[in-house]
């Protein structure tokens, strides 16, 4: 099985939700790609059979790099004729949408919007969406925000993701990937 792990981070938080699931498909005994996006990119989804794909969340939406590269992406397969009306699914070709966030103002329905979007590239690809993972991540200490891990709607959410976080994450790939 080939897999992908592709990410979007800026603050660190997912760069270690992903670093965790490239380590515990590692440890599974699976070669597993992991790229940071920086924007397009010309990568070709089509030839994995499972990608993981996440992304901090920032302002309901996966970061701008991640975006452009689902923009791309889309366009690129839209005119390669791999974009068909329903989206029959391809067989054996799945994928885990997964963020991280911290929902100051309205909790996890923050994050919602951003894995969806995450996803429909996917599902529009024919890829099985078979997880939709949410994981709490603190705020930079510095900056406008600094003061946002303390005081938003989830509580006191320094340190996250901490080691129990990662370690419920290395549960649930391992339960993705022996399926």
């Amino acid at each position: 099985m080939k897999i992908l792990n592709l990410y979007f981070s800026s603050t660190g938080n997912t760069a270690k939700v992903a670093n965790r699931i490239t380590a515990t498909a590692e440890q599974l005994g699976h070669q597993i790609d992991t790229v940071k996006v920086s924007g397009d990119q010309d990568l070709d989804l089509l030839a994995y059979d499972f990608i993981f794909v996440g992304s901090g969340v920032y302002q309901w939406l996966p970061g701008k790099g991640l975006q452009e590269f689902i923009a791309a992406r889309l366009a690129h397969y839209a005119a390669a004729g791999e974009i068909k009306y329903a989206s029959p699914r391809r067989a054996a070709k799945k994928a885990v949408v997964y963020c991280t966030y911290g929902g100051a103002h309205t909790g996890g329905n923050e994050a919602v919007p951003a894995v969806k979007f995450m996803g429909q590239l996917f599902d529009h690809l024919g890829f099985e969406i078979v997880a939709e993972w949410y994981y709490i991540g603190e705020y930079p200490a510095q900056g406008r925000m600094k003061d946002f891990s303390a005081s938003g709607r989830l509580g006191n959410i320094a340190g996250r993701p901490h080691d129990a976080d990662l370690d419920d994450l290395a549960q649930r790939v391992t339960g993705v990937l022996r399926v």
